[in-house]
């Protein structure tokens, strides 16, 4: 009898121990110097410890979905917070992701989110033009992408290798809005003016601001990095009256089968908050609210005030593979 006294004071005992500290795994593509400080707040504030991975300059997304499809048998994280979109849907597609409503979205504009809840859109980035103004004045800049397969810019521009991250987003948009032969005609025509191709867009921006090349392509968090630092860089919204820009939103999703799912739910909901596209506008990655009223400095404009791009993500998706192919063949190094 007193044996079973004492089993149960010690189950008693274990019913009142400390519960076992939450964690949230969490893989993201966003630069590590402006996704882990918000990390690390949403540490403070829940008490939940996060786990993160972050990716490589070089295959930017491509290696953490990679990652994530191969342990999809067995999932390890529990959130994909991606910096782009096109292949965030290809993860839905192979059955990586769950449907998750986060109500920290709901003023969130309809285009920035799946209908069924499989992901979520914010703080979005624009594909831009970065220039050195030691190298060119305000007449010699282009206002369009076109302009740059004009012998003025023989072997001037520069270009993240366009099988990863945004870059590869881009050649994806032009094909679902140029459409194949105009988009291939377009490549083509860069890789016959001697466009100079580089590891990444802090590459791309960095051969830039050393003045190694008057031109490149990157992101506002890349050429707004530079311009913060008092390089004399500017920045260029391509395709006013044409194209348009292309917008590209971080975006944000729960993983089937994931570990610890109501801790990456808290997370979402807290990516998804006013507070963190209000942080990410400030940071030096300038990200754009895709929201209105949301605070921001002035340098940063309102997402309604780009002439963006009008393409749909589901189309970038669904020609990320064949701009992959085409790229991969045409800019072999």
């Amino acid at each position: 009898m007193r044996l079973f006294s004492a089993l149960l004071c010690l189950v008693a005992l274990g019913a009142w121990a400390e519960p076992t500290p939450q964690q949230v795994v969490v893989y993201t593509s966003l630069d590590q110097v402006f996704s882990e400080p918000i990390l690390r707040e949403f540490e403070e504030q829940t008490g939940i410890a996060v786990k993160a991975v972050y990716d490589v300059e070089a295959s930017k997304t491509t290696g953490l979905v990679n990652r994530l499809i191969a342990e999809q048998g067995r999932p390890r994280a529990d959130v994909f917070w991606n910096s782009e979109v096109g292949r965030t849907l290809l993860l839905k597609d192979k059955g990586v992701l769950a449907p998750y409503r986060s109500p920290s979205a709901a003023d969130i504009p309809e285009q920035f989110k799946d209908p069924d809840g499989w992901w979520t859109g914010f703080a979005a980035r624009a594909r831009v033009l970065i220039y050195n103004k030691t190298l060119l004045g305000d007449a010699d800049l282009p206002k369009s992408i076109f302009d740059l397969t004009e012998p003025a810019w023989k072997g001037r521009v520069a270009l993240a290798y366009p099988l990863f991250g945004t870059t590869a987003t881009h050649v994806a948009a032009w094909y679902a809005v140029l459409e194949a032969e105009r988009t291939e005609e377009y490549l083509r025509a860069l890789k016959a003016n001697e466009i100079v191709i580089v590891d990444g867009n802090a590459t791309s921006r960095d051969v830039v601001v050393q003045g190694e090349l008057p031109l490149g392509f990157t992101d506002t968090d890349d050429a707004n990095v530079a311009i913060q630092a008092g390089e004399p860089v500017g920045m260029i919204f391509p395709d006013k009256d044409g194209l348009g820009t292309l917008m590209i939103p971080n975006t944000v999703a729960l993983i089937a089968g994931a570990p610890h799912p109501d801790a990456g739910r808290r997370l979402i909901d807290y990516l998804l908050s006013r507070e963190v596209e209000s942080r990410l506008a400030f940071s030096e990655s300038m990200q754009i609210p895709v929201r209105p009223g949301v605070a921001k400095p002035d340098h940063v404009p309102d997402y309604n005030e780009v002439r963006a791009m009008d393409v749909s993500y589901r189309a970038i998706a669904d020609n990320m593979e064949r701009g992959a192919r085409f790229c991969r063949a045409l800019f072999t190094r």
